[in-house]
């Protein structure tokens, strides 16, 4: 069958798709994170992965719908950043790069068929339809192909530029031992340059957005061993913008001290602190732990530079299913949840209050208000709930904390 050549009324049917498809944006970019996860777990194993798997395709559809909206202009292809920092992770984390190809063929489904959805809304069926439908899988499996074949090239590179070095070795130690593979532990110790025979206070530190400067996630790793009172921790790059690290101390660190060495280093940069615990069951569990509070907290900067589980433990085990969280926060705040200021200002207040045993003139000493303004407060902030809140006195704090921690509701 011959293709025919595309007209003028061609591209700009195209164009006009790729405007309506923009409209779903964040859904199209989800959609595509959930079929890339289903199809290669490991793309999806940790926040710090799924975060730039988001980047990846956010950075993709936004190119690739520039693209189509000037289809008959001879555009180069260039590879969104974001596309490069992940090969790069993804080759760090020793994840097989077929990973890379699969992760990518699924996204362009996911984009095609959500494009023809599109395509049938603008164009309907005739002989538009067939011209569209020729020059958007043109578009599309020239883009894929194109940028697909610079990230394998870059994950290549940098595969190549590890094997054999320091980072290749400790990668491959740490990642037996949190697997839970049965390892000599001095041995391993030796080799990662870090003794795993003491306890352990496992850190993940990263940046909400890029843009950090060369070293400073390293740089806050270091300042917080330091706060704990010991030496160079062990550190390993999780992302572009993440990095795992341990703190190897002789007890447990205390928290107050590790909060203020965080508040002094960039202010773009976070840090969730897992439980301190012994031996190399206590160093995968309290990396567990500290990725679990990184879950958590990630996408939501006014949760907090600094967290703990220590702190969050409870928190944690309500937010194990986010819907469900997110569900029992709005039922049980109500307008309360809204994400305005105003809501935000009664929620903490009421918090505070609430944690102060709804002692009025200490809660206002911890707000640098007035008393009298606290209490005006709490009364609006026990209208939007329609109750007392002693009546319902730990779900309600509860909720007032997994809002403050989870952030507003995914719309």
């Amino acid at each position: 069958m011959r293709t025919l050549a595309p007209t003028a009324r061609t591209f700009e049917l195209v164009a006009a798709i790729a405007e309506r498809l923009a409209l779903d944006f964040g859904e199209t970019v989800a959609e595509m994170d959930a079929a890339a996860i289903e199809a290669v777990p490991a793309l999806g194993a940790d926040a710090a992965l799924a975060a730039e798997l988001t980047a990846n395709h956010r950075g993709h559809l936004r190119r690739f719908l520039a693209f189509a909206r000037q289809a008959d202009s001879p555009l180069p292809i260039r590879v969104p950043p974001e596309a490069l920092d992940g090969a790069r992770t993804i080759a760090r984390r020793g994840i097989d790069l077929d990973a890379i190809y699969e992760g990518y063929r699924r996204g362009q489904q996911v984009v095609l068929e959500r494009w023809m959805t599109c395509a049938y809304e603008i164009v309907g069926p005739g002989p538009d339809l067939v011209g569209v439908t020729e020059l958007s899988l043109s578009l599309a499996f020239r883009y894929v192909d194109q940028t697909l074949r610079a990230v394998l090239a870059e994950a290549q590179r940098e595969r190549e530029e590890i094997i054999g070095g320091e980072l290749a070795r400790r990668t491959e130690t740490v990642r037996l031992i949190l697997d839970g593979a049965p390892v000599d532990s001095a041995a391993s110790g030796q080799r990662i340059g870090y003794a795993l025979d003491r306890s352990h206070t496992a850190v993940v530190i990263w940046a909400e957005s890029p843009g950090v400067p060369h070293g400073a996630l390293e740089s806050a790793a270091l300042a917080l061993a330091r706060a704990a009172g010991t030496g160079k921790p062990l550190v390993l790059p999780a992302g572009t913008t993440t990095l795992w690290a341990w703190i190897g101390t002789n007890g447990e660190p205390l928290i107050e001290d590790l909060r203020s060495a965080m508040s002094r280093t960039h202010d773009n940069l976070r840090a969730a602190v897992g439980p301190t615990r012994f031996g190399t069951a206590g160093f995968r569990a309290s990396h567990e732990a500290a990725l679990t509070v990184h879950r958590l907290l990630l996408g939501n900067p006014d949760s907090g530079q600094f967290a703990s589980y220590q702190e969050l433990e409870v928190t944690v085990l309500a937010a194990q299913d986010p819907r469900r969280a997110a569900a029992f926060v709005a039922t049980t705040l109500g307008p309360l949840a809204d994400d305005d200021s105003t809501a935000a200002r009664l929620r903490e207040t009421l918090r505070v209050y609430l944690d102060e045993a709804e002692n009025a003139p200490r809660a206002a000493t911890r707000l640098y208000t007035h008393r009298n303004t606290v209490l005006k407060r709490i009364g609006r902030a026990t209208e939007l709930l329609g109750y007392e809140p002693g009546e319902r006195r730990l779900a309600v704090e509860l909720a007032l904390e997994l809002r403050r921690r989870l952030g507003p509701p995914a719309v």
